[in-house]
């Protein structure tokens, strides 16, 4: 009787190991296979869904999910409250501009991805230089893509901004102005609509191509891809907290192989320069 009573507990013992051990493996099977949800916009969008369907996802044993959100703000808030775990739309200049209005709320990059050329197009003008006196140009009204789009028109020799401009400055910090530009602030997603109602407007690469422009050749003055651009460089970036984060970072190298970018290169005519450098880069 008592052989019996231990071998039925011994049986029992097995059973509740083997149950044990399957779900500890099926429970190890769902933390490698972990979805990670990847915000985006545009044709920033496009290409997380194309790559949360490639076969380098797959082998890189990444299962991703990719959100639209189309307000950058909203988008840059999801992340840093963990609704979406990362990020791929910003450049490096939108991020820290982010970061500067919210303190609660603080992003961390964890990769570069490309460059996409912010350009100066006009329906009126072919040429920089024949921009008249008093023309309007339009700019963004977004504190990230307003700075940026006054640089650009220093690089154009159009304006000159004060020595201290920063990644938040805007049309008071403008020292010469010498053909008196009006400047027009709009939503820059409007760039491609109001091209006919200003002399000039500045237009970043994603809303360009979604109004039919290609940058490097509709554009009448553009950025070039050196040491002076590398904060317009576009990054990935989670909430601070998951900055160490090994399976977010694998996006990165994700982005960068060479079957992915083969198709964007093909899909948006070389219009995102690849850029591959480290976080320090950038500051």
């Amino acid at each position: 009787m008592r052989k019996s009573v231990w071998w039925v507990l011994g049986i029992i013992v097995v059973l509740v190991a083997v149950v044990v051990g399957i779900h500890q493996i099926s429970h190890s099977a769902k933390a490698k296979t972990e979805t990670i949800t990847v915000g985006s916009m545009g044709s920033d969008y496009d290409i997380w869904k194309h790559i949360a369907k490639s076969k380098d996802a797959k082998e890189a044993g990444l299962k991703i999910k990719v959100q639209q959100v189309t307000d950058g703000v909203q988008l840059n808030n999801g992340t840093a409250q963990g609704n979406i775990d990362v990020n791929a739309f910003q450049s490096y200049s939108y991020y820290e501009a982010y970061n500067k209005q919210h303190q609660k709320q603080q992003l961390s990059a964890l990769g570069t991805t490309y460059l996409e050329p912010m350009g100066i197009y006009s329906k009126k003008y072919e040429k920089v230089s024949q921009i008249p006196d008093g023309a309007t140009i339009a700019i963004a009204n977004n504190p990230a893509n307003t700075a940026r789009d006054l640089l650009l028109l220093q690089s154009a020799g159009l304006i000159t901004l004060k020595a201290n401009f920063s990644s938040l400055g805007n049309v008071s910090d403008i020292k010469s102005n010498p053909k008196n530009l009006k400047f027009k602030e709009i939503d820059d997603t409007t760039g491609p609509r109001v091209l006919k109602d200003v002399d000039a407007v500045l237009i970043s690469n994603t809303v360009a191509l979604e109004g039919h422009l290609h940058v490097l050749s509709d554009s009448i003055f553009h950025e070039k891809a050196d040491q002076s651009t590398r904060a317009n460089i576009n990054i990935l970036a989670t909430a601070k907290k998951h900055a160490s984060s090994k399976q977010y970072k694998k996006l990165v190298k994700l982005y960068h192989k060479k079957d992915i970018q083969r198709y964007i290169k093909d899909k948006y005519y070389g219009t995102k320069i690849e850029v591959q450098k480290p976080i320090s880069y950038l500051k």
